[in-house]
């Protein structure tokens, strides 16, 4: 079948050009009107190019997005804010999302540069140099959000003093075997600062001596990562990077036998609402992702407009749940 274009719908229907035009931009025509060219869409099986569209609009109101995962309850919490912020001031994200994926996240910097989005908010789980060159020659506003960058609006987690809350957390009920369950240092935020902080307020209580296993983000490879040390190794606690090292550690800790808090204490980091399920419910720290989510699209949206914006960093919450006991 030959596609046919909006001058040869305009011919069919009777009507100039720009009327079909003006009636895929949702503007105003006749009822009668309308109801042909919408037959006559149907019997040709015509989709306008909202890509050439967009490029000849002044405004496209969408904004490039790039998340490392979509099913972490992480991500979900900031997209879902993100998302209906976005959505009240009339714009749409087009999500892309790495799957944890260095060269895709890079690509996809690239990839949103040649369309016609308005700005790029990129969740990063790290910041290499080659991120530094392709952001930097990026004619867009770019917010970062959990990383850092110089010269770039960032949206950060105040981590370092969520983990010094921690480790003094644990330093004055008087643990001595302690575990650190975290991630490599190519992730800054959680990797290198939340693990200093840690560290610091550990040291601040006179533990220095700090078993550390390093993982994945994952459920499953945290998991064989606790099998393997508890073997070996019997701690006294367990800091976990995040809530979902805390509980591949929970469910590895309960398969050796151990109870909690009882033979061994446990934390971890995000407030996910499942740990307070669990039992003993997760000493844990509670970030604010929604409210990340949703001052992400604020600042691109003054940014698009033309206004200065400053990075900003969220705080959190000490959740004092029942999984870490006095020795």
């Amino acid at each position: 079948m030959t596609k046919i274009t909006m001058k040869e719908i305009a011919e069919f229907a009777g009507v100039g050009k720009s009327t079909v035009s003006r009636y895929f931009n949702g503007g105003y025509v006749k009822e009668e009107t309308r109801l042909r060219i919408e037959a006559i869409c149907r019997e040709y099986h015509y989709q306008p190019n909202s890509v050439a569209k967009t490029l000849k609009a002044r405004h496209s109101y969408q904004i490039g997005v790039i998340t490392p995962s979509i099913d972490s309850r992480t991500s979900a919490r900031v997209l879902t804010a993100l998302d209906e912020q976005l959505r009240l001031s009339g714009y749409t994200p087009l999500l892309i999302n790495t799957n944890h994926n260095q060269i895709r996240e890079l690509t996809s910097l690239e990839s949103f540069s040649r369309m016609n989005v308005e700005g790029i908010i990129l969740l990063a789980t790290q910041i290499t140099p080659e991120h530094e060159r392709i952001i930097h020659k990026l004619r867009l506003p770019v917010i970062i959000l959990a990383q850092e960058m110089a010269g770039v609006v960032t949206i950060t987690l105040d981590d370092y003093t969520a983990g010094y809350d921690i480790g003094r957390k644990i330093g004055t009920a008087r643990h001595r075997a302690v575990c650190l369950l975290g991630v490599s240092e190519n992730d800054k935020a959680v990797g290198r600062t939340r693990k200093q902080g840690i560290l610091d307020g550990l040291k601040e209580t006179g533990i220095t001596q700090v078993d550390f296993l390093e993982t994945d983000f994952s459920f499953a490879a945290s998991r064989q990562v606790v099998r393997t040390y508890l073997k070996d190794h019997r701690p006294d606690c367990m800091i976990c990077a995040t809530d979902n090292l805390a509980m591949a550690a929970f469910k590895e800790l309960h398969t050796a036998g151990y109870r909690i808090p009882q033979d061994v204490s446990l934390t971890g980091f995000g407030g996910y609402d499942v740990c307070e399920v669990l039992t003993p419910s997760l000493t844990t720290i509670r970030f604010d992702y929604e409210r990340e989510g949703r001052t992400a699209a604020e600042l691109i949206l003054e940014m698009i407009a033309g206004n200065p914006v400053e990075s900003v960093k969220i705080g959190y919450t000490f959740i004092d749940g029942e999984s870490v006991i006095e020795r």
